[in-house]
């Protein structure tokens, strides 16, 4: 007899008196905390995304790829990462080297571009989180965790939520998400934070509205 059966064999003896149709214990959660306007989510997503340290950015439609440009021009950016199924008038207004997001493309190239720009799938109000699924305005997983410097664009209201079921409901679980709350950044045991070492050291999150 093997660990793993001798696990097993130990998981069994301690079920064994437990009836066989008891009914699993089950827990309501709150759909989400309070009540809110449209307006009000917004709010409080930008607000929870500056508590996280990410950048936030306003404007309509028309202003889109002026402040992209704008930013990327400000962080000194000579390439950016393009997921292939990014709007093309996304990056209209900038004159950065596009970078398109390759298969092949080893961490080495993608350390080297300055900077990547994407959607997102959904934006959690509550938990200032972002997240992508892949898609083809997203890319893959790695554009968005190998460059220093990530520009996410949220289409308000659109993509917004107030909270974690809301945006469970939205997402395919089969995709390959990746949750974003804020730059990467983590503590040693000094409690010293220290930014960057699992992702982009800066998140600019663009909220796009009508108005």
């Amino acid at each position: 007899m093997n660990s793993r059966e001798r696990i097993l064999g130990r998981v069994r003896r301690a079920l064994s008196d437990a009836p066989a149709d008891e009914t699993p214990l089950s827990r309501d959660y709150l759909r989400e905390h309070g009540q809110r306007t449209v307006a009000q989510t917004v709010e409080l997503l930008a607000e929870n995304l500056a508590d996280y340290r990410a950048l936030v950015h306003r404007t309509d439609p028309g202003g889109l790829a002026r402040l992209i440009a704008a930013l990327l021009d400000k962080r000194g950016a000579a390439s950016v990462l393009v997921p292939a199924g990014l709007d093309e008038e996304w990056l209209a207004a900038t004159g950065a080297t596009r970078v398109a997001d390759r298969a092949g493309s080893t961490p080495g190239e993608l350390d080297r571009v300055d900077s990547v720009v994407t959607a997102c799938a959904v934006a959690i109000a509550e938990t200032g989180t972002l997240v992508l699924d892949g898609s083809p305005d997203q890319g893959r997983r790695r554009i968005t965790l190998v460059p220093d410097h990530h520009i996410c664009v949220v289409r308000v209201p659109d993509q917004v939520v107030s909270s974690v079921p809301q945006g469970l409901e939205r997402l395919d679980p089969a995709r390959p998400l990746t949750w974003i709350s804020g730059p990467s950044a983590t503590s040693d045991i000094e409690l010293d934070r220290v930014e960057g070492v699992h992702g982009p050291r800066t998140l600019e999150v663009i909220l796009v509205g009508e108005d």
